[in-house]
């Protein structure tokens, strides 16, 4: 989950904590910083109401089951993106773990799950089988969610949302900008002076390797280490593989992978730590560059990730 940057400390940086994470927010023209972070601040209201399972006001908590209803146009962006996530990876990543997400203890906000551990240390848990994806139905705004299904939009919300505030600001202000919400980062219009600088890392002491992003490019990097509880006697983390509803094998500590958005590099990163031993084989026929941290430590490239310090801009730019 969580990937640490290298940002330039400038007055066109803003940085500050939301859901459970750091926003991190920059812009090539210090002017600009203001009303880029409030059109940022923005963007993560409307989708906090929109989909957040942990508030009871949300969009997506109040929807009704079994029959059609209109949905907001974000909230219709969002879904549209899980399910293109859920196709694109076979159903690896899948919309439809809500419930047993929230029969493993992660039921609320990631500090209450914290506070809360040693009640759930001691509950039993029980999880079922996610439902198929392919039982939610999204025809233009119109959404069908059958009945036993609880929807759970983190596994690509918190991307598509860097997406969409990278989006607006550039769109907005002319400005070029890099957002990134915790292991998320996405870029849109020119870079800085210097590029996009990050430094890829998990938890400190983790290997590390410092890239440079292309113009329009993203990265995402996905963890089993970043957030785990006890529950029931078990260690558990948040990746959950859908075949299962259990965590996935810690075959890998992260996964990171390049795209030409975040939402799609979250997508192939989460897959890739479901995929446990599978998963070299299967994001090399993918084709973007990506990088796994092993349980040990052992770290393996592919696609052309700089094993370490290096660039991804020329990588990025010849990706079809």
């Amino acid at each position: 989950m969580p990937l640490t940057e290298t940002l330039p400390l400038t007055p066109a940086t803003a940085q500050w904590s939301v859901w459970s994470t750091t926003a991190r927010l920059v812009v090539t023209e210090e002017a600009a910083l203001a009303e880029a972070r409030e059109i940022a601040e923005d963007t993560l209201a409307d989708v906090d109401l929109a989909c957040s399972r942990f508030r009871a006001d949300s969009e997506l908590a109040l929807l009704p089951f079994g029959r059609p209803v209109a949905i907001s146009p974000l909230l219709a962006t969002l879904v549209s993106a899980a399910l293109d996530a859920a196709e694109g990876t076979d159903g690896l990543v899948s919309p439809t773990v809500g419930a047993a997400l929230g029969a493993l203890g992660y039921d609320r906000d990631w500090s209450a799950v914290i506070s809360d551990e040693p009640r759930r240390q001691a509950a039993t848990v029980r999880v079922r089988l996610a439902p198929s994806w392919r039982q939610i139905r999204l025809i233009g705004r119109e959404l069908t969610v059958p009945p036993g299904i609880r929807l759970d939009l983190g596994a690509t919300g918190k991307a598509l949302t860097a997406d969409l505030i990278a989006a607006a600001i550039t769109g907005r202000l002319g400005v070029g900008t890099l957002v990134a919400l915790g292991g998320d980062i996405a870029t849109a219009g020119a870079t800085s002076e210097d590029g996009w600088n990050v430094l890829v890392q998990d938890l400190p002491g983790d290997p590390a390797v410092t890239v440079r992003l292309a113009p329009q490019s993203a990265i995402a990097t996905s963890s089993t280490q970043s957030r785990r509880w006890r529950a029931g006697g078990e260690q558990l983390h948040h990746i959950l593989d859908p075949r299962s509803c259990r965590p996935a094998e810690t075959v890998w500590r992260t996964a990171s992978v390049t795209a030409g958005s975040c939402v799609e590099a979250n997508a192939l990163s989460t897959a890739a730590l479901i995929l446990g031993h599978a998963a070299p084989a299967w994001l090399r026929e993918q084709g973007h560059a990506a990088r796994l941290v092993s349980a040990t430590g052992r770290v393996s490239c592919f696609g052309g990730f700089p094993s370490g310090a290096g660039t991804l801009t020329d990588i990025e730019e010849e990706q079809p």
